[in-house]
């Protein structure tokens, strides 16, 4: 056998071999409700930015809340705390839940990590982070969420949690915020992370 026929031989071999590998499919293009169809840039609590898509794949639970807010933000984190207790461990896993900031000006990675801290949140579920200033707006728009900054720095906002199906379209929202869950908002946060 001459050497050309060896070589011959085995890039027919190596084209079988390729031809027979399994190649990952394409992710499934976005619906066109989807909440991710907005292009973001997300900075979290450790300082790790990334596109907001990447949560794309299980139920998230959102809200929109500041840091240096006293009053109805950390009502907020109490609800999302509240919606984990009633929860399967499964349906905690199965679960993320997302705090999105409307004052990335102040609040930086280190105060939101302040926040998880003081809140004892778990980090495995609880991701806090900002988007760029000139975003928040359009984020607000598309989770359907109101506010206005007043005079001396505090905000004016809608005290809302959004649930987003898997491919982040918006399953259901609720208004009432504390420790005591909306009851119709946890049945659909369950029947989204199921059984």
């Amino acid at each position: 056998m001459n050497l050309r026929t060896v070589l011959l031989t085995a890039c027919a071999g190596i084209a079988l071999t390729l031809s027979q590998v399994a190649l990952p499919a394409a992710p499934a293009a976005l619906p066109a409700d989807s909440v991710y169809q907005l292009p973001l840039r997300l900075t979290d609590q450790a300082g790790r930015s990334y596109d907001w898509s990447t949560r794309r794949g299980k139920p998230q639970l959102v809200s929109m809340f500041y840091t240096s807010c006293q009053y109805i933000c950390p009502l907020i984190v109490e609800s999302g705390k509240a919606m984990e207790k009633h929860l399967t461990p499964a349906q905690q896993r199965n679960l993320g839940i997302l705090l999105l900031s409307m004052d990335p000006e102040h609040d930086t990675p280190k105060a939101l990590q302040a926040v998880v801290d003081k809140r004892r949140l778990d980090t495995a579920r609880w991701t806090l982070a900002s988007p760029p200033p000139g975003q928040v707006r359009a984020l607000a728009g598309v989770l359907g969420i109101r506010y206005r900054q007043l005079a001396d720095g505090e905000f004016n906002h809608t005290s809302a949690l959004v649930l987003l199906d898997a491919n982040g379209r918006i399953l259901a929202r609720t208004e009432q915020v504390g420790s005591r869950p909306d009851p119709e908002f946890l049945a659909a946060v369950r029947k989204a992370t199921g059984p």
